[in-house]
């Protein structure tokens, strides 16, 4: 990487967006806050973070074509980052309070309630589980990060049948059940936690992902 990449941070209405803006100003990156067809598509970076519902968040990116947007990256292994429930949406579907919701299917997997015997929302500091050849975690194997959500995916099963094709690399965590706490594959990369708001160690994954642009 030679200077500061350029990282759009998606606009499509979501709240909490100023923070994640200054977290990857301070990780490296020259960053801006747009909807811009031309600046998401060209970006060296895009991250799509999201607050609230998954299918508010999901009408909320149709409202600006975020889907086609976010696909065309993916497509031409344009990097795209996830945040909460931006990590959520590249999943098949969510259900929320028994109301299934189509995501976006980059991955498989239905975002589904925690446990009812676990406290919810699910708030504040937890380890994860990354894999050994994790590039988002270089040097954060045993670091805590800030989770706020009550839903999540808690299980994986990814068809890998193109054996030139590197499996994604799934990160897990766990309160009341194991779930996915981020994925790796390829130009798309995700996370159920805020890294944002973790402190050195959610600022030295947003560097981790700054310098694989």
């Amino acid at each position: 990487m030679i200077g500061r990449p350029d990282v759009v941070v998606l606009d499509y209405g979501s709240g909490n967006i100023h923070s994640a803006v200054r977290a990857l100003e301070r990780a490296g990156a020259d960053v801006t806050l747009t909807r811009d067809t031309d600046a998401v598509l060209n970006a060296s970076g895009l991250v799509v973070p999201g607050v609230g519902a998954f299918a508010a968040v999901m009408s909320a990116l149709r409202e600006i074509d975020g889907p086609r947007w976010i696909g065309r990256r993916i497509a031409g292994s344009r990097p795209v980052l996830g945040i909460c429930v931006g990590h959520q949406v590249m999943f098949e579907r969510g259900v929320e309070h028994g109301i299934p919701a189509e995501g976006l299917g980059e991955w498989p997997g239905e975002v589904t309630a925690l446990p009812e015997d676990a406290v919810v929302p699910h708030m504040g500091w937890n380890t994860v589980r990354p894999p050994q050849d994790s590039v988002l975690f270089e040097g954060l194997q045993d670091e805590r990060f800030y989770f706020v959500h009550s839903y999540a995916v808690q299980s994986w099963d990814f068809d890998q049948s193109i054996e030139s094709m590197n499996p994604p690399k799934v990160t897990w965590s766990h309160h009341g059940a194991d779930f996915i706490a981020a994925v790796e594959n390829g130009p798309l990369s995700a996370t159920q936690f805020h890294p944002e708001k973790s402190g050195d160690a959610g600022m030295q994954l947003l560097r981790n992902w700054i310098l694989s642009l």
